[in-house]
């Protein structure tokens, strides 16, 4: 039951983080609600599963490049997801990257935000 609420609030971060990074940029599509959710599911999934498949493929050069390559994948499962869902679509490199970087900004102060509420004591 605690996965499944992880992943519903997790799906819902992900909308909302994909809704705001196409409210951003002039050049990203979020296409109807229902494609925005999609999008949001696929990212979530991608994310989960394909993405840490990724990174361990690409740990030597991660290495070598100080972890820049490890950005460049997370690019690649927002650009997979562009491929994938019709209606939501990022127009150009330059796009993506930022994008990207906004992703990352809106994940990074989502977990600032609720870190109180994870963190567990032990008394």
């Amino acid at each position: 039951m605690r996965f499944l609420k992880y992943l519903g609030l997790s799906w819902l971060v992900n909308a909302v983080t994909l809704g705001i990074v196409a409210a951003v940029f002039a050049n990203i599509d979020r296409g109807s609600i229902g494609q925005l959710l999609a999008a949001a599911a696929l990212f979530g999934v991608l994310n989960t599963v394909l993405k840490p498949l990724l990174r361990l493929l690409t740990l030597p050069l991660a290495v070598l490049t100080l972890g820049v390559a490890w950005f460049f994948v997370s690019m690649l499962m927002l650009k997979v997801t562009d491929w994938l869902v019709k209606g939501f679509d990022i127009h150009g490199f330059m796009t993506l990257v930022w994008a990207m970087v906004v992703v990352w900004a809106v994940n990074l102060l989502l977990d600032l935000v609720t870190l109180p509420w994870r963190v567990r004591r032990r008394d």
